[in-house]
């Protein structure tokens, strides 16, 4: 769970665009210390070709190939917001690594992350990263995410950072009980964010947080 000491930056990815773009997160409703000392202290600009590194601490998604982003800073603010909100997990599975980022995030706030991409290009490079950030906690697989990871369940909490069209039951079944899975659901415009909470006495509970927009969950590997 270490997260290196950051240089300054400049231009883009200096500590006052850093801190303009935490203001923003504040303003748009994220109120968790932890969450936000993350997300001002991990290097975003590393997580993006160089040609993007001065666009990193806008709150925007910003592409990584194959057809994938990296999630807008918000987004991933409030994803791990809405999945700390009633206590620290100790593991979590996130489904779609990409960039890394969310990942990081993650390593950072909680003992240990479980995260399955299913491009292979994508995995190398989001492994490479974290390696360089010197982020151990984590355990990484190529592999296909709906599926997730069963040899490591039950998890007390999953992430999804790619829509599938409902609730996935493969993964859903992996959380432990009053474990929580916070996940975007539905096919273009009708996304939406949706908390998930695997109930002590048996079955499921929901809670639609927002309106969303993400790549499609698919399936196999790339």
């Amino acid at each position: 769970m270490t997260l290196t000491t950051l240089d300054p930056g400049i231009g883009m990815t200096s500590r006052r665009a850093r801190e303009r773009l935490i203001q923003r997160l504040i303003d748009a409703g994220i109120d968790s210390s932890e969450v936000l000392r993350v997300m001002r202290t991990l290097p975003r600009h590393l997580f993006v070709d160089e040609a993007l590194a001065s666009r990193a601490y806008e709150d925007l998604a910003l592409p990584i190939g194959h057809g994938q982003t990296l999630s807008q800073p918000y987004t991933v603010a409030r994803m791990t917001q809405a999945l700390l909100e009633h206590g620290t997990p100790d593991t979590v599975l996130e489904i779609g690594t990409g960039s890394g980022f969310q990942t990081a995030v993650l390593a950072s706030l909680v003992r240990r992350v479980y995260t399955v991409e299913r491009v292979g290009d994508l995995f190398e490079r989001a492994q490479e990263r974290l390696d360089a950030l010197k982020i151990r906690n984590v355990r990484y697989r190529h592999g296909d995410g709906a599926q997730g990871w069963p040899e490591y369940a039950p998890y007390q909490a999953i992430i999804l950072t790619a829509a599938p069209r409902g609730i996935p039951r493969a993964l859903a079944e992996q959380l432990a009980p009053g474990g929580l899975m916070v996940l975007p659901i539905g096919e273009g415009p009708r996304q939406h964010l949706v908390r998930l909470v695997r109930l002590a006495r048996g079955g499921f509970g929901h809670e639609i947080l927002e309106p969303a927009s993400f790549v499609p969950l698919l399936a196999g590997v790339a």
